[in-house]
This record gives C-alpha cells, sequence and structure tokens, in this order.
C-alpha cells in the first residue's frame, strides 16, 4: 500500500494536468507555416497547451469560419478577408490587430538561375521560354492578387496571363517551382527563404502592389485563457525573432523604425 501510494499520487497528478491542457485551435494564411509552426512548439512546450494550426489560403479560411468553423484565432495575408470576417461579427472585442508586413518576389527553380530586374522592360514572356508562371489565385488568394497587381501595374500582366499556372495557395505555388513543373514563381520573400530548392532572382518594386500586411484576430469561438495567451504569444519578442528570421516585418518593429525616422 505504501508503496503504491506515490505512484497513485502521480497517477492523479498527471490526469489533472492533462485535464487542465487546453486546445488553440488556429486558422493561418500558408505562407506562415515555418515560423508559426516554431512559436506554436515554443508555446506547447512552456504550457502544456496544444496547439492545432490549419494552413490554406486567406479566403478559403475566411470562408469557412464565417461558415461556422470552430476557429479560435485567424491570421491572413490581407486586410481585405480579415474585413470580411469582422463583418460577420466574429470578431472578440479588440480582437484584431496588425501583425506583420511582407515583401513580394519573384523566384526561379534551382540554384543556377540569373538576377533580373523586375521592371516595366522585364520580359517574362522570354524569360518562361515555355514555361509557366507559378502563383497563387489571382482573383482570391492574396499573394496572387498582390502578384497580379504588381504586374498589371509594370505593364506586364497581358503578355504573361496565358502563361500563368494558378495554385490554391501560396505554398502550392512555390512548390511548383522547387520541383520545377514552373521554371519561375511569383511568392512572398517569406516563402522563398523557406525552400533552398528556388532561388530569387528579383524583387518587384514597393510601389507595384499595395503593401503587405497580415493581420491577427481573436474570433468569437475563442473562450479558453489559452486562446488569449496564444494571441498574445503572436506579439511577443521571441514570436517577432523567429518571424524576423523567416524575412516578415513584425509591425511592432516597423512603426519603431518609421518613428525614430520621423
Amino acid at each position: 500500500m505504501l508503496t503504491r501510494l506515490p505512484l497513485a499520487c502521480l497517477l492523479a497528478l498527471s490526469l489533472c494536468t492533462a485535464a487542465q491542457a487546453e486546445k488553440v485551435t488556429v486558422f493561418a494564411a500558408a505562407s506562415l507555416k515555418t515560423a508559426l509552426d516554431s512559436i506554436a512548439a515554443d508555446f506547447e512546450a512552456k504550457t502544456g497547451d496544444k496547439v492545432v494550426i490549419s494552413y490554406a489560403g486567406s479566403n478559403a479560411l475566411a470562408k469557412q469560419i464565417i461558415d461556422g468553423a470552430p476557429a479560435d484565432i485567424f491570421l491572413s495575408a490581407n486586410t481585405q478577408w480579415m474585413d470580411e470576417v469582422e463583418k460577420a461579427g466574429l470578431i472578440a472585442p479588440a480582437g484584431r490587430k496588425d501583425l506583420l508586413g511582407n515583401s513580394l518576389v519573384l523566384v526561379a527553380s534551382g540554384k543556377d538561375a540569373k538576377a533580373v530586374t523586375i521592371d516595366q522592360n522585364l520580359d517574362l514572356v522570354q524569360l518562361l521560354n515555355g514555361g509557366k508562371l507559378a502563383m497563387a489565385m489571382v482573383d482570391a488568394v492574396p499573394a496572387g492578387q498582390y502578384g497580379k497587381a504588381a504586374l498589371t501595374a509594370l505593364g506586364l500582366w497581358d503578355d504573361v496571363a496565358a502563361s500563368v499556372a494558378q495554385s490554391e495557395n501560396v505554398r502550392a505555388a512555390l512548390a511548383l517551382v522547387a520541383t520545377g513543373e514552373a521554371p519561375y514563381g511569383i511568392v512572398y520573400a517569406t516563402d522563398a527563404a523557406s525552400d533552398d530548392k528556388v532561388t530569387v532572382v528579383g524583387s518587384f518594386p514597393d510601389a507595384s502592389y499595395p503593401k503587405i500586411t497580415y493581420p491577427a484576430a481573436l474570433l468569437t469561438n475563442a473562450t479558453e485563457p489559452a486562446d488569449t495567451a496564444f494571441y498574445d504569444a503572436l506579439s511577443a519578442p521571441e514570436a517577432n525573432a523567429l518571424f524576423t528570421a523567416q524575412g516578415f516585418v513584425p509591425m511592432a518593429t516597423e512603426q519603431a523604425t518609421s518613428g525614430a525616422s520621423n
């Protein structure tokens, strides 16, 4: 009996701890995967709570949330789809913040591609040489929308539109380039940094596309302390460091830099 008592106590404590653990359900833009997986793993290790993340295009995720999907937190790759979720009344009071910035690049398959200057004089059709230009869906997914806006602003869209291979999200477009199915693609700079099978051959001028902003929201479905804790953790210094390492610009950093220069 005496030898069994400590084991019984340990078992009871273990069951109690497991019962207290909470699950945070996050819907996040596919381009956040590398950094967000690391942030979630750190959070789980520190808290014992579980973070379950569904990655997809922001458009698909927003529609799922509006249709009743049980998400606690939503991270979008643009403000448009977050606005739709907010219009549906699904964001908790004071539960929205602009989290990150990003930029747009042209990537090529492999490591031997030559750099190009992205401006009105770029002949993308010749560069593709009969191949496809991989992009996320240009009328729905933020990365594709930004890419189309940039090509249109530079006067390149009409010539290359027929050569575009559209994917359901930006990571799928990146995969087409990484596997060589498409020689070139337009993705976020952070996506390019996540895959060593592609090379950044050029960056799109900032003025050629709208500012890329990733908002985050705590949704009305979030009722557990762990939901709020993870939402807050997304803008903590440790998370900012992981986002920065992947090429994102944390909004707090951007605002501080802007303020210092004014």
